[in-house]
């Protein structure tokens, strides 16, 4: 089977990490796939196993996101079984891609995803309407495509987020990354790994974690970048927790961080499905997290994870303090759920079998 996957650019988000990843487990069972990017380079650019293609259409950084030259051409010259659009501005050319290849190639199935909670642009919807099939990364985003843009729920199949970060770090390294940043055994590290934008709202987190009690040690470790970065280094300083609030910076791989903190605290104003709570969760972390949309499906609810009211600050605090607690029972059942729903096996067969079912037919 051929696969083209597009992605406009390789930035250090979800759903990229999530495309490089596909893109290599597609390519290693023995399916000739390319990742093809609007923008050259990227964070994870470098990532890309050599068993995948790797094509670029702008000849040089135009830092356009949605600025796709030669995009037709491309599939012109290089006919495939599968068009898989990821992300918003990929999902917003489904449309395009839809003329290029239903006459002329009427095998190929052309398929949108849904991996975001932001509202779509009017591009991306009327796409969706149009693609051959839609893959939804929670069930809460099948949803909202059903009620909110009345989309055939025979056309949305949910496949969730694979976990891409499964091996445990070395035994030491906890105590190791706990002493360098200042934090005992007393210390309890709440833990974010996300860009820095705005809908992330890691200024939330500087607030709540600001307004825990005085006897209550804590540490907020920040893992990211992004452009509100910057606010969010302001806003420590303003609080006076420059101190207590560490920001770590872009990790190629944050599993040192999952092993070192105590609990995964995700205040997202815009989510489908966490990365960030999937990975925490396979660690062991027990989650807080804003009630958005498909969070409830990232942990139990209520036993390895806690969703609050988005923008209810007090009882963010309140469940901090009460999962701060050393529970290995609870760190067991959050790495056997996650595991167990988020198999990269089990995520690769289901678009491999889907993939099948709509070429067959």
């Amino acid at each position: 089977m051929k696969i083209l996957i597009f992605q406009d650019y390789l930035r250090s988000g979800g759903t990229e990490r999530q495309s490089v990843f596909l893109a290599t487990a597609f390519a290693k069972e023995g399916h000739e796939t390319s990742l093809t990017t609007f923008r050259p380079g990227g964070p994870l650019a470098s990532t890309i196993a050599p068993e995948v293609t790797h094509h670029v259409l702008q000849p040089f950084d135009t830092r356009c996101d949605w600025f796709a030259p030669g995009l037709c051409s491309y599939i012109e010259e290089n006919p495939a079984d599968i068009i898989l659009c990821m992300g918003r501005m990929a999902n917003c050319y489904g449309q395009g891609i839809m003329k290029e290849v239903q006459d002329r190639w009427p095998n190929t199935a052309v398929i949108g995803t849904m991996r975001t909670g932001k509202p779509l642009p009017w591009l991306f919807r009327f796409s969706l309407k149009h693609v051959h099939h839609i893959v939804a990364n929670s069930r809460a985003a099948k949803s909202h495509l059903e009620t909110r843009y009345s989309i055939d729920p025979t056309k949305i199949s949910v496949v969730a987020n694979s976990l891409v970060f499964t091996e445990p770090p070395s035994a030491d390294i906890r105590s190791q990354l706990r002493a360098t940043h200042g934090a005992d055994e007393n210390t309890t590290v709440l833990l974010d790994v996300a860009m820095f934008r705005p809908e992330k709202n890691q200024r939330a987190l500087i607030e709540i974690a600001a307004k825990l009690p005085a006897d209550f040690p804590w540490q907020l470790w920040l893992v990211g970048d992004g452009a509100a970065l910057e606010s969010c280094k302001t806003l420590a300083q303003k609080l006076a927790v420059t101190d207590r609030v560490k920001f770590h910076g872009l990790r190629s791989n944050p599993t040192p961080y999952y092993a070192a903190a105590d609990l995964a605290v995700h205040a997202s104003q815009s989510e489908s499905l966490s990365n960030f709570l999937i990975e925490a969760q396979a660690h062991g972390l027990p989650a807080i997290a804003y009630a958005t949309q498909g969070v409830d499906e990232c942990f139990l609810p209520d036993d390895t994870g806690i969703s609050i009211p988005l923008g209810e600050q007090a009882p963010f605090r309140d469940a901090i303090q009460q999962l701060a607690s050393p529970d290995e029972a609870r760190r067991e059942r959050a790495r056997t759920f996650a595991h167990n729903s988020f198999d990269p096996r089990k995520q690769v067969k289901a678009y491999l079998d889907l993939f099948a079912r709509l070429t067959s037919s």
